[in-house]
């Protein structure tokens, strides 16, 4: 079918974000009509694995299943780790999208965002999943790009612009001009690692260990990207299981200590930025001064990241109003505009 065809034919085509922490689908017309946690509890009997939920049932099962259900990402680092999961999952948000109808008029054409730095193995177990799961083709479409339209930025015109997208798995850093990428990298680093460096501190300086749910909610709440000014910064309460006395605990933990668990985390991403300003090329660079930096994905939320990545930087930066639709909604503008028909690969 050709691509001109594709882009005319009413349907029920969607895209997919399909991200490490959450699934997010735009269906062609409609919009965003599904965003989801990315898990799956799994329920083991007789030796047999079966899917007992899937998104947010399966959320809230996490960390309190009994010893034969598991709650599991099926994606780490923005890929596929498990494809026979994963298919469930992009099956189960494909029908749930569409009301759980099973009468559509075809197969729905699907577009996948995916990390820039993806390898074809990896892009090719997200085709397959997704073929499996009821797409009749399946287009690619990498996430900074996504991310960039779903921003507004003019990525079809001849002005550099850059878009730095801090998904759950990963954190996409790319210089866009005339419908490409004139330069991107990937680094997977993102939400997931600010929460394990969470747990990790609280455990090693209050031996309290604590939940990937509880660590996210303390990101959220007090983490920061730069240190407070005065000493402690806001504070909150943590429970989770004491270590040393082996019952349930509960501590006061302060915006420093969470800004300092992170920094690590938090300088990989401003090194990706200042690694990929240094290679883009001088007119490009000349566009960015003019334009400055847009920050994208859950991660761009993060308290004062847009400040300590400008200071980094030396240019502004602005986090994008709907930072946690960019990448679904660019996607699916990219399906439903021919002005976007060059940024999506077939798979």
């Amino acid at each position: 079918m050709r691509l001109s065809n594709f882009f005319a034919l009413p349907s029920h085509d969607m895209a997919i974000d399909l991200g490490t922490v959450n699934t997010l689908v735009y269906v062609r017309n409609k919009g965003i009509v599904l965003n989801e946690p990315s898990v799956v509890a799994l329920e083991t009997r007789g030796g047999i694995r079966r899917v007992r939920a899937i998104g947010n049932d399966a959320k809230l099962m996490m960390g309190k299943t009994p010893q034969n259900v598991e709650a599991i990402r099926p994606l780490r680092g923005g890929v596929i780790a498990d494809i026979e999961v994963a298919e469930q999952m992009i099956k189960h948000f494909m029908a749930k999208a569409h009301s759980g109808s099973s009468r559509l008029p075809r197969r729905p054409a699907v577009a996948i965002c995916v990390p820039s730095g993806s390898t074809p193995v990896e892009r090719r177990a997200i085709r397959q999943a997704a073929e499996a799961a009821g797409a009749s083709k399946v287009w690619i479409i990498e996430e900074s790009m996504a991310a960039a339209i779903g921003a507004g930025m003019p990525v079809t015109e001849p002005t550099g612009g850059m878009v730095v997208d801090i998904g759950g798995g990963t954190t996409e850093v790319a210089v866009l001009s005339l419908s490409g990428l004139a330069y991107s990298t990937s680094v997977r680093v993102g939400g997931d690692k600010l929460d394990d460096a969470i747990v990790l501190a609280i455990r090693r300086k209050h031996n309290l260990m604590i939940g990937e749910v509880t660590a996210e909610r303390i990101k959220l709440t007090i983490g920061s990207a730069r240190m407070p000014e005065d000493a402690r910064g806001q504070v909150m309460r943590a429970k989770g299981r004491d270590l040393v006395k082996g019952v349930p605990g509960e501590i006061e933990i302060s915006q420093a200590e969470i800004a300092e668990a992170i920094a690590e985390s938090v300088n990989q991403i401003v090194e990706t930025v200042l690694n990929a300003l240094e290679n883009t090329a001088p007119e490009l660079a000349a566009d960015i001064i003019e334009q400055g930096i847009v920050m994208t994905g859950g991660g761009a939320l993060l308290n004062n990241f847009d400040e300590a990545l400008s200071q980094a930087t030396g240019l502004p930066v602005v986090v994008a109003e709907n930072a946690l639709f960019c990448v679904a909604e660019g996607a699916g503008r990219a399906l439903e505009d021919d002005i976007y028909k060059g940024v999506l690969i077939a798979a």
